[in-house]
C-alpha cells in the first residue's frame, strides 16, 4: 500500500471519489477564487483539496480519520494555505476559524450516517457561511430541495429552506466511488439568505412545532400539534387544522411557530 493508499472504514462512512470527471465537474460547480476562505469538511485522501487550493484560496480542512492525517500533510503540508484541523465536524467550533460574516464556503463529501446532524450544526453558523456544497446521499438531496405536498417535504426540507436558498445541481453515480457505495448521490448547493424570506419569532418554536408535526405525518395538524397549540390558535394562524404536515408550506409552519410564540407568552403573563 502506497503512501497515497488508505483503506475506507465503514465506521467512518468512506467512500472516496475518484472519477476525475466527476472532481471536476464539483471543482467548477464550487468556482474557487483566490483569496476566498474554504473550509473543507472530510477532505478523505485529497480528491477535491487539490483543486481547490489550486484555486489560490485559503483551505482548512477538518478530518477525523488520524490515519489520514499524514497523507494529507505529505501532499498539502508544505502549502501556506493549507491548515488541517484534527477532530470531529459535528463538534467542531466554526467561530476558532475567525471568519467574516458570509465569507466562509463550506465543501463536502459528507459521510451519509453524519449528513443530517452536521447541516443542522452548520445552519447554527449560517451567518460566517456564504455557500456550502455537498456531495450527499441522492434521497437527501431531494429531501433538502423538495416542495410541499410530496413525501419529501420533512423537517429537513423546511428548516434548511428556512435558513438556505437550495440547488439540486447533479448526481453521481456508485462507480464515482472507491468503494463504490450501495446508493446514488448528488451535489447540492446551499446559500444562506442574507434575507430570511420568512423569518420567524423564534426559529427555536419553528423547529418544535416541525418537529412535532411530522413526528406523525399522516395524522392531521390539529392532532399532531395538540400538545402545544389548541385548534383556535392553530386557525388564528390560518392554517386549515385538518390538514397534514406535508400539505403545509414554510411561511404556514412559521405562522404557526408565531403562534406558539404568542401562545406561551400569553401563558406566562
Amino acid at each position: 500500500m502506497s503512501e497515497y493508499q488508505h483503506r475506507a472504514r465503514k465506521r467512518f462512512g468512506q467512500n472516496f471519489l475518484h472519477d476525475a470527471g466527476v472532481i471536476d465537474r464539483i471543482l467548477r460547480a464550487i468556482r474557487a477564487r483566490e483569496g476566498e476562505r474554504l473550509l473543507e469538511i472530510g477532505p478523505g485522501q485529497g480528491a477535491l483539496t487539490e483543486g481547490l487550493l489550486a484555486s489560490g484560496a485559503a483551505l482548512d480542512v477538518i478530518e477525523l480519520d488520524l490515519d489520514l492525517i499524514p497523507i494529507l500533510m505529505t501532499r498539502f503540508g508544505d502549502n501556506p494555505r493549507f491548515r488541517l484541523n484534527q477532530g470531529d465536524a459535528l463538534k467542531f467550533d466554526f467561530a476558532r476559524l475567525e471568519a467574516v460574516p458570509r465569507s466562509l464556503r463550506v465543501v463536502g463529501n459528507l459521510p451519509y450516517n453524519i449528513s443530517t446532524p452536521l447541516i443542522f450544526h452548520l445552519l447554527d453558523n449560517a451567518p460566517l457561511i456564504r455557500d456550502m456544497h455537498f456531495m450527499l446521499q441522492k434521497e437527501v438531496v431531494e429531501r433538502l430541495a423538495a416542495g410541499p405536498g410530496g413525501g419529501d417535504w420533512g423537517r429537513l426540507s423546511i428548516m434548511v429552506q428556512y435558513h438556505c436558498r437550495v440547488e439540486h445541481l447533479f448526481n453521481v453515480g456508485p462507480g464515482a466511488f472507491n468503494p463504490p457505495p450501495k446508493v446514488d448521490s448528488a451535489i447540492v448547493r446551499l446559500v444562506p439568505h442574507e434575507t430570511l424570506p420568512h423569518p420567524a419569532k423564534d426559529h427555536r418554536l419553528l423547529e418544535r412545532v416541525v418537529r412535532e408535526a411530522f413526528n406523525q405525518r399522516r395524522k392531521t395538524l390539529r392532532n399532531t400539534l395538540r400538545q402545544l397549540l389548541p385548534g383556535e390558535a392553530i386557525e388564528a394562524a390560518g392554517v386549515d387544522g385538518s390538514l397534514r404536515p406535508e400539505q403545509l408550506d414554510l411561511a404556514a409552519f412559521v405562522r404557526l411557530a408565531d403562534q406558539l410564540a404568542l401562545h406561551l407568552q400569553t401563558a406566562r403573563d
